[in-house]
């Protein structure tokens, strides 16, 4: 404990620290070096040393090289306690160059022995000696103080077992081991690789899982942390309830960049973690170099979906983004969290106004020219559209007409409109609307602009969802409130979604409609309980779940997306595109003007809906025959 204190107080300053430790590494190789040669001289099998002089030349020469190359590779820059594998490496590597250095220039000048192997003997030798006896004496002060710190700390370190012995494993283990502030002693790893079992990774032991819960039970361990990269929802519900039923608490470590970086996070369970699916390599080269140096404008950018667009877009160096939004406080906060991530520099602009709002939209579109427009401006809340319908037509449909034609006019190259589930067979009105919205997009096919539709269900997390109001429900003690335990939907992740939109929106080409694979339904029911789970309490025992009723316009399950028999796949396994015949303008424009007429009298505007969109339908009728869907019968077959 005081050498380590004397240490710190030696090399305490950086620059105190770089002499010290050049001094003590110039008199480590005048040891090895002044060993070296009593040893050869005394040693009969060994390659002699002839001349004094000369292996004064040699080592001379060598030390300098030597502390030379390690000056410039950076290594007296280093506090090597917290100094990594690489950082060894390059000393390594710098004294094995300062070796053969010595050898070439004492060669070219012709001040050698006999032969050459004798001189590089020497060199290697020595440059070897050296570099070990720096590496110990690093690796040596690096655990002396660890160890130090770990004894001085007066946190009680917790007992934990890691599941997954993979790179993400390994990396956490190696920080809690090292960071006397972690707080968390890791014991051992559970892994499923027949290679690791039994064998020791990091330092620590790997079991199995069978011989894991014997111990986890034996010690009396109470959490468990899951790092495992790419593990989907079904997975890592699995793991997480075998765990938690053993009295365990259950934490998660993960990448911050998509598994690709040593950067990690711990932090507590959430639903999300349960419902996702394994992460896909999404848009690579040909996505990024579509919208680089590309005007691209968001409408409804300050929303769940658009905000999102917003952040990835961003990563592709736009020539310029373009947020538009009726909301000034949405769009406020996604401007101010763009330029605090990417710097006041970012090409950003932020514009309030109406889709509504024609006018408005051709100052915008002449203003900005923008050449990518994704449209994501809607109302999309159920229940208030089917009171509020004529702010559904206006918003949704009137809008997206309106920002079609200023894109049409003023030459934008590519229109992506956001869509929904809700408008396969919709039952309500901004379902219909959002079919309506399609329908606009989809005539367009001549245009010298490109328009798509994207089509996707329910996002995690985003403004309105179940998740927020179930965890509001649950924080207040409460009942969890869901209109019916057989309602079931399909979820994705907002970054998963909007990574899928971006990718269509690059692979577009004339009037498509882009289906998203939403995975597998969930039952609203099963979430509900999980999230209570996750609270660490009972269903029923501590938090009620109250049926209600099902709201105005809501059915029992959204329409599986997926019919291959109905869809053409794409370059992408998880985008498809639906093949049906699009409208022609005029049989729009002849729609559009039935809801006009509709919103301007105040009044018809279901049946106006119904007789616009075919296939709308009163939620009753599906709700009778629900049981007998496809989608409801594989929800119960996943149960």
């Amino acid at each position: 404990m005081k050498l380590i204190k004397l240490l710190d107080k030696l090399l305490d300053g950086a620059g105190k620290r770089r002499s010290i430790l050049l001094t003590f590494d110039i008199l480590c190789y005048c040891l090895v070096a002044t060993g070296y040669y009593f040893l050869a001289q005394r040693a009969a099998n060994s390659m002699p040393v002839d001349d004094g002089t000369l292996f004064l030349l040699h080592t001379g020469l060598q030390l300098l090289l030597m502390i030379g190359i390690r000056m410039v590779t950076g290594t007296y820059r280093n506090v090597w306690r917290y100094s990594n594998t690489h950082a060894y490496f390059v000393l390594v590597l710098a004294d094995a160059v300062a070796a053969l250095l010595t050898v070439v220039i004492l060669r070219v000048a012709n001040i050698f022995w006999d032969g050459i192997y004798q001189g590089l003997w020497q060199a290697v030798s020595l440059g070897c000696l050296t570099a070990l006896l720096a590496l110990v004496s690093r690796f040596g002060y690096t655990l002396l103080y660890k160890e130090s710190k770990k004894k001085r700390s007066q946190t009680p370190r917790v007992p934990v077992v890691i599941v997954g012995a993979g790179r993400l494993g390994r990396y956490l283990a190696g920080d809690l081991s090292n960071n006397p502030n972690s707080g968390y002693d890791p014991m051992f790893f559970v892994d499923t690789d027949r290679t690791k079992i039994g064998n020791r990774v990091s330092g620590l032991k790997v079991y199995e899982e069978e011989s894991a819960d014997t111990l986890i039970k034996s010690l009396g361990i109470r959490e468990v942390i899951i790092a495992i990269a790419g593990i989907d929802g079904e997975e890592m519900s699995a793991v997480y309830y075998h765990y938690r039923d053993l009295g365990c608490k259950v934490r998660i470590y993960e990448s911050l960049v998509d598994g690709a970086s040593k950067k990690g996070v711990l932090r507590e369970f959430s639903i999300e973690d349960l419902l996702m699916r394994p992460t896909h390599e999404l848009g690579g080269a040909h996505v990024a170099n579509f919208y680089r140096d590309k005007t691209v404008l968001v409408t409804g950018g300050g929303g769940s979906i658009g905000s999102e667009l917003c952040r990835q877009i961003a990563r592709y160096s736009p020539k310029q983004l373009v947020i538009f939004d009726v909301y000034e406080n949405n769009a406020y906060d996604i401007q101010q969290e763009l330029l605090r991530n990417l710097g006041k520099d970012f090409p950003l602009c932020v514009e309030i106004g109406t889709v509504r709002d024609a006018p408005r939209l051709e100052e915008l579109f002449q203003k900005y020219r923008p050449q990518i427009v994704f449209h994501a401006a809607a109302h999309k809340h159920v229940p208030l559209m089917e009171n509020s319908s004529a702010e559904a037509i206006k918003n949704n449909c009137i809008g997206t007409y309106n920002t079609a034609n200023a894109a049409e006019k003023y030459g934008a190259e590519r229109f992506v409109l956001i869509s929904t589930d809700k408008a396969v067979n919709p039952t309500n009105i901004m379902g219909a609307s959002k079919r309506m919205c399609e329908m606009i997009v989809q005539c367009r096919k001549e245009s010298a602009t490109t328009f798509a539709a994207v089509r996707f269900g329910n996002v995690l997390g985003s403004n309105g969802s179940v998740i927020p109001l179930f965890k509001r429900q649950i924080a207040e003690g409460g009942p969890v409130t869901i209109t019916d335990k057989r309602i079931i939907r399909y979820f994705m992740t907002i970054p998963e979604a909007s990574r899928l939109v971006l990718h269509a929106g690059a692979m577009a080409e004339k009037g498509e409609l882009f289906v998203l694979d939403m995975g597998k339904p969930v039952k609203i029911y099963d979430l509900a309980v999980n999230m209570i789970r996750l609270s660490g309490l009972e269903p029923g025992a501590d938090i009620e779940i109250r049926e209600i009723g099902l709201r105005p316009g809501e059915k029992l399950y959204e329409e599986l997306l997926i019919k291959t028999e109905q869809l053409r796949k794409t370059e992408n396994d998880m985008i498809f595109v639906e093949q049906d015949a699009p409208l022609t303008r005029e049989q729009v424009e002849e729609k559009l003007n039935v809801l006009r007429a509709a919103v301007e009298a105040g009044t018809g505007i279901r049946e106006a809906v119904a007789a616009v969109v075919p296939t709308f339908r009163t939620p009753e009728q599906v709700n009778r025959e629900a049981e007998k869907s496809r989608e409801m019968q594989e929800a119960a077959i996943n149960t």
